[in-house]
């Protein structure tokens, strides 16, 4: 039987999670802003949680309907078989999305489906299951819009960028699974040097090497899907098996992390602790007097300025100077910087080839990508002004 599933992710990574999910096997895949909407067989969301790099969280769709107040989500809820999908034992959140809306209050309506589903277990079990909003062993998502309801059970349990790595993170960290998209946006599949100049705590090192080492990102955490009646171990423990690749023969891939912070890198070391993943190198340098480890690569970065700094005029004599850096010793690579600070292209001197809006949790940023060439991406302030006067005839 046919299922339907909602992973939702940062908005910006809906096309790259549309084609990870297709390798994934999912089917008949609509892209919405901030998610992605699938199909496939039950067990499609054991390996959506366990190897999706880039999705926030896995929802199975298990009803819809036409709603118009409160007491029409009580009754739709009041119909669904909630016993069929869960045990009583299980400590249940309901958690309400809406878009466009008319209800008044979402908190009455969220304790309404709450009631709804409490009294429908009541009816079939005598009991009702326990609430808790903050360890929930089952999350019913209710997404509400302007008329249409749709409810579905969280079988992610945490968030998927959770991936049980992380030991200790620097100030306001990228999520995991956004380090993961970005990649993807850049095209870096492993044959290149990767570099994060600013590497804090190495989540873009970290994810990268995951990637190429084709290590399942929810290999070392538990999922909700264990609670639901229809979890099939067997079938569990042969979708994990699966998820494990072989070690291709071949050189290791080059992943490289600066970071001018000694603490930083404690913290990057800390979290590389157990993975396996000892070919990261990581060298305590500052940025602007780092050289290229190689004649073509990829330099991916989210630097820890602009709203974490707050100082706008130490930004305006950094950024030419990164500019200068990069024009003057990275030909050849491309470089991908990940900033809320819409200034960069200007105060850097350099024409981005592509502008990505990308959400960074609630702070909504722009991937910029710079594909540096030989003399820079603009042209020299004499060279440009010799041939416009040659346009007008002047010498």
């Amino acid at each position: 039987m046919m299922e339907k599933f909602f992973a939702t992710c940062p908005r910006g990574l809906e096309d790259v999670l549309s084609q990870e999910l297709q390798e994934l096997g999912g089917q008949e895949i609509r892209s919405t802003p901030g998610g992605v909407e699938c199909q496939g067989v039950f067990p499609l969301c054991y390996r959506l949680n366990l190897e999706s790099r880039i999705a926030s969280r896995i929802l199975w769709r298990v009803g819809q309907g036409w709603y118009r107040d409160e007491e029409d989500l009580y009754r739709l809820a009041s119909s669904l078989p909630w016993p069929d999908y869960f045990s009583v034992d299980c400590h249940i959140k309901v958690r309400m999305i809406a878009q466009h809306s008319p209800l008044k209050s979402l908190e009455f309506a969220t304790l309404r489906v709450k009631d709804a589903i409490c009294d429908r277990f009541v009816r079939v079990t005598h009991a009702r299951p326990e609430v808790s909003k903050r360890h929930p062993d089952i999350q019913i998502v209710v997404f509400v819009a302007v008329d249409h309801v749709v409810w579905y059970i969280d079988t992610s349990g945490d968030p998927l960028f959770k991936r049980g790595w992380r030991k200790v993170a620097g100030e306001a960290p990228i999520r995991e699974n956004l380090a993961a998209g970005i990649l993807r946006l850049t095209g870096w599949t492993g044959e290149r040097v990767l570099l994060d100049p600013m590497c804090g705590a190495g989540t873009f090192l970290i994810e990268a090497a995951l990637m190429a080492k084709g290590i399942a990102p929810g290999r070392g955490r538990e999922f909700a899907f264990r609670h639901l009646k229809n979890f099939d171990s067997t079938t569990w423990d042969h979708v994990r098996q699966e998820s494990i690749k072989p070690i291709l023969p071949g050189p290791s891939p080059s992943i490289i992390g600066y970071d001018e912070d000694a603490n930083a890198l404690t913290m990057a070391k800390r979290n590389l602790e157990g993975l396996g993943l000892e070919d990261i190198r990581l060298d305590q340098v500052d940025v602007l007097d780092m050289t290229p480890p190689g004649p073509k690569g990829f330099l991916v970065t989210n630097p820890p300025y602009g709203v974490r700094m707050g100082d706008r005029s130490e930004l305006e004599e950094w950024y030419p100077k990164f500019g200068n850096l990069l024009k003057q010793q990275f030909a050849g690579w491309g470089v991908y910087v990940l900033t809320a600070d819409s200034r960069l292209p200007k105060l850097i001197h350099l024409a981005p080839s592509r502008k990505i809006p990308l959400f960074n949790g609630p702070l909504e940023s722009r991937l910029y990508e710079f594909q540096m060439v030989a003399g820079g991406n603009r042209k020299p302030a004499r060279q440009a002004r010799q041939q416009a006067l040659n346009k007008s005839g002047l010498k």
